[in-house]
């Protein structure tokens, strides 16, 4: 099953739904275990976690994921940080 997470004018990437999932839970976790983490300490994270079974960029992945979760609420950038730093938004009632 595939859905869009983006949306453009020009075309729609989609991720499938079980790589969706595997990379917003790993997101999720990664981030339920720390106050906050930089953008980049995120990729690695899940680089250390998803290597070697996950197939594709997980630099884009992480990417793709974060920007849906962002727009949906569940996390949230800390403003005015650099280099960019990621919280949970303790506010969002459920992170499914």
């Amino acid at each position: 099953m595939k859905f869009c997470i983006q949306i453009r004018r020009s075309r729609q990437p989609t991720i499938d739904k079980k790589k969706y999932q595997v990379v917003k839970d790993s997101i999720i976790n990664t981030l339920e275990e720390r106050v906050s983490i930089s953008f980049n300490e995120l990729t690695d994270e899940l680089s250390r976690r998803l290597k070697p079974e996950f197939e594709g960029s997980i630099a884009w992945y992480c990417t793709s994921v974060k920007l849906d979760l962002e727009a949906r609420g569940f996390i949230k950038r800390i403003p005015r940080s650099r280099p960019q730093r990621l919280v949970l938004n303790r506010h969002q009632e459920s992170f499914t």
